[in-house]
């Protein structure tokens, strides 16, 4: 509090009016008890480097799997009361930073009208995926994105409620190239022929596919801040699948226009400026790309030193990742080594702490534990230095 006071002291001496309503709406509107992790990801000094982790409400916790028992996958994601429970489910066990509303990356498909399964020992599952460019006519593109997909609003709105503000909670979306894959490919892939032979065999129809799932997403974005996001996520996990030739001529643009179209957008409704990051998973290629477009944060997977991505994303962005997932199946003594390593790579500034993907479902509850708690005592023995 004494902080917020100080702040808000220092913007009413030294802020021109459009910059000091930014700097209140950004600062001190329902500021989280612990906002760690929204000070990181704006640039401010932190007391030590928060975490959170990608799939944190998942099948790696006994008690998801028994919701599981009860609800199917989508239901669970439909069903506020539902998907507020899983959200929380970590937060009960866990000291994270963070929580993010329990969703998927294939509501927009869904919201576009297609149908999508979530098949159990396969994931999601497209009974009639996209095959020629003339089944982009299938879809119901002119959709009122609020009413179709307000059950993942108002699931944000009770979670927001029931954890008490205590920490922030992030919205996400999935990446429009990421989701073009599933919607054409019918699934998960290997090759991702069926979508590279659109980038390079239908590059209008790729365009056009792209483009709707670019604004859909950008007005689905903006929906979640009206709901109480207070950070948001773009997980563009295919990123790899793509050369970097590609990469500029197709995805970049449209990571770009997110990141310009939710932030713009959110001005002119008078929402305040919720921070974003973006996770371009395996295109370290693009680091100095993403670097240049209006996310606040860059997500990097395991296949990158730290200080490497540090160096090549430069000293104004935030970073997050980067431990390798198959860590937490080693020793507490190796998870809090590799801890160290990490953060030591990294910094302790600018930096919120998470895995390089999503929680495994094999993975012990108890390995999570080691990891949060390491990440905490490390960065705040580096700070005391």
């Amino acid at each position: 509090v004494e902080t917020d006071r100080h702040r808000t002291v220092h913007a009413l001496m030294v802020c021109p009016k459009g910059a000091l309503l930014t700097f209140l709406l950004t600062h001190t509107m329902d500021s989280p008890a612990n906002d760690t992790v929204l000070r990181a990801a704006r640039g401010e000094a932190t007391d030590f480097v928060p975490v959170w982790v990608m799939r944190q409400a998942g099948r790696y916790l006994p008690e998801f799997r028994e919701e599981r028992l009860k609800s199917d996958f989508f239901t669970i994601c439909r069903t506020p009361e539902l998907a507020c429970k899983v959200t929380k489910q970590p937060l009960d066990r866990f000291d994270l930073d963070a929580s993010i509303i329990f969703s998927d990356i294939l509501v927009i498909p869904q919201a576009l009208g297609m149908t999508v399964e979530m098949i159990k020992g396969k994931g999601p599952h497209f009974p009639e995926p996209l095959n020629v460019p003339a089944d982009l006519a299938k879809l119901t593109t002119d959709i009122d994105v609020d009413a179709v997909l307000g059950y993942v609003y108002d699931a944000l709105r009770l979670t927001r409620d029931t954890i008490e503000n205590r920490i922030p909670i992030f919205g996400f979306c999935g990446g429009p190239w990421t989701v073009m894959c599933y919607m054409l490919e019918g699934g998960g892939s290997k090759s991702f022929s069926k979508a590279k032979g659109w980038i390079y065999g239908e590059p209008d129809a790729a365009n056009d596919l792209l483009n709707v799932l670019t604004e859909t997403s950008i007005k689905y974005l903006i929906g979640q801040v009206k709901a109480g996001a207070q950070i948001l996520q773009v997980f563009e996990s295919h990123s790899g699948e793509l050369t970097p030739v590609a990469f500029e001529q197709f995805l970049l643009p449209r990571l770009a226009r997110i990141a310009d179209g939710v932030k713009s957008g959110c001005a002119e409704l008078g929402l305040p400026e919720v921070p974003m990051v973006v996770f371009a998973k395996g295109a370290h290629y693009a680091l100095e790309s993403l670097a240049q477009t209006r996310y606040d944060v860059i997500q990097v997977d395991w296949t990158i030193d730290p200080a490497e991505a540090r160096r090549r994303v430069g000293p104004h962005k935030t970073l997050q990742g980067n431990l390798d997932p198959c860590v937490l199946y080693g020793s507490d003594e190796t998870i809090r080594d590799e801890v160290e390593k990490m953060i030591t790579g990294f910094g302790t500034q600018r930096y919120i702490a998470n895995l390089g993907h999503g929680m495994h479902p094999t993975h012990e509850p108890e390995k999570l534990r080691v990891f949060v708690d390491a990440v905490h005592e490390v960065s705040k023995r580096l700070n005391a230095k």
